[in-house]
């Protein structure tokens, strides 16, 4: 059976879990600037602290322990370390050679322990999730105040830079490519269109996440996009899963949720934070709370994944994925 197979197999018969958050766990081992430049890096001109991404060809082995942490929480889905992975966000460490080196390494760390717990638990397959984060520049809007038409970024510049990450992720061993965190939705569709070149040129089959981020109480994307009109925006692609991360705890991210399990044909995502921020940019919801929150989502039957983004650890997903394993999965609906 391909990994394909074993997804939708897996998809259909339980709610999967996906892991938490990399950068939280990073903070953990405290690492400064010499930490970051490894010995490959140490002459290198600018500053670099900071590059998690780089992590993974200065400190793979912190990686690969952050990933098998979550492994051992019964996390279902890892998430590759590329959430800045495009010559866009690597612009600012001066660092765009190294994309595809970032993203393919990135993808075998990964993929290396996946494969180690699925050969340990053949039953429980693990996936590799190659993630596509946002970029630091949006198509949509304006980053000047005083003059609305200009942008800092073209469609065409994201597709391009978009498919060298891409590229990069499904060679080192990505299952499924997650375009995540999306604020402004153009971004995502010049991820997408990428993405279909890519399943163009190599003759295959991409499964593909896409997860939308609601930025406050308006309901909405930062772009202005409610809930159904990012559903809409994307529903042309024939997609694995949408769904919800970031920004919000997952008490606040209910109804948006409920907006796309009763709209969408895909299957349904979600990874909330460990709740809001506090005044010194912390999260400090519990585990406990976190799946307490979680329990109206499997007991509405609203999603078929689930995961953790900001604040969460290794206890959070666990206490998440002893709670999912109990409910069954959201049921695909079908539109005429």
């Amino acid at each position: 059976m391909t990994n394909i197979e074993s997804l939708n197999k897996a998809l259909k018969e339980r709610i999967l879990v996906l892991d938490g958050a990399m950068g939280t766990m990073l903070q953990r081992y405290k690492f400064e600037e010499e930490d970051y430049r490894g010995e490959r890096f140490k002459d290198w001109e600018h500053p670099v602290k900071g590059n998690n991404d780089l992590l993974s060809l200065t400190q793979p082995q912190a990686i690969e322990e952050v990933h098998k942490k979550y492994l051992e929480a019964g996390a279902d889905i890892l998430e590759t370390n590329t959430f800045s992975g495009t010559t866009i966000a690597m612009a600012d460490y001066h660092m765009e050679e190294l994309v595809y080196e970032l993203n393919y390494e990135s993808a075998k760390i990964a993929r290396k322990a996946c494969d180690e717990y699925t050969a340990k638990n053949p039953d429980k397959p693990r996936f590799v999730a190659g993630s596509i984060g946002p970029t630091n520049r949006t198509a949509s809007l304006s980053p000047d105040v005083n003059d609305p038409g200009y942008r800092a970024i073209t469609f065409e510049e994201l597709r391009v830079a978009y498919k060298q990450q891409c590229e990069a992720l499904l060679d080192g061993g990505s299952d499924i490519l997650l375009v995540e965190t999306i604020f402004d939705t153009l971004n995502a569709k010049a991820a997408l269109f990428a993405i279909d070149e890519l399943q163009e040129e190599r003759g295959i089959k991409i499964p593909i996440m896409v997860s939308g981020t609601i930025t406050d109480a308006s309901g909405r994307t930062l772009s202005g996009q409610t809930a159904e009109a990012f559903l809409i925006s994307v529903s042309h692609l024939n997609l694995l899963s949408v769904g919800f991360n970031c920004a919000l705890g997952a008490d606040q991210l209910t109804p948006y949720l409920e907006t796309l399990a009763h709209n969408s044909e895909f299957y349904v995502s979600a990874y909330p934070n460990a709740g809001l921020p506090n005044a010194f940019g912390k999260y400090d919801e519990t585990p406990e709370d976190m799946a307490r929150q979680i329990k109206e989502y499997v007991e509405k039957g609203l999603i078929n994944i689930i995961g953790g983004c900001c604040g969460t650890t290794p206890e959070h997903i666990k206490a998440i994925a002893e709670l999912v394993e109990k409910y069954d999965p959201r049921k695909l609906r079908k539109f005429v």
